[in-house]
């Protein structure tokens, strides 16, 4: 995502992202998504009606995945 501020040309970093976008982020389906959310390993809101997962979740989420993998691995 580009904005123009003043002849410039910046990109923003989405801070939010719909379940399917942020699903794919991850790589993984839909009902293992929702299943993420139901266990609360992804933060989510509402705007409306439109469900949004923050992704500072994802990131942490990645995270935790990735110490828990090296952990088993040692």
């Amino acid at each position: 995502m580009e904005a123009a501020i003043m002849g410039t040309t910046s990109t923003i970093e989405p801070i939010a992202l719909p379940p399917k976008m942020a699903f794919a982020a991850i790589g993984v389906g839909v009902t293992k998504g929702y299943e993420l959310i139901a266990a609360g390993e992804l933060e989510t809101f509402k705007i409306g009606r439109a469900t949004r997962i923050t992704t500072s979740s994802i990131k942490a989420l990645v995270a935790r995945r990735l110490e828990a993998q090296s952990k088993d691995a040692a």
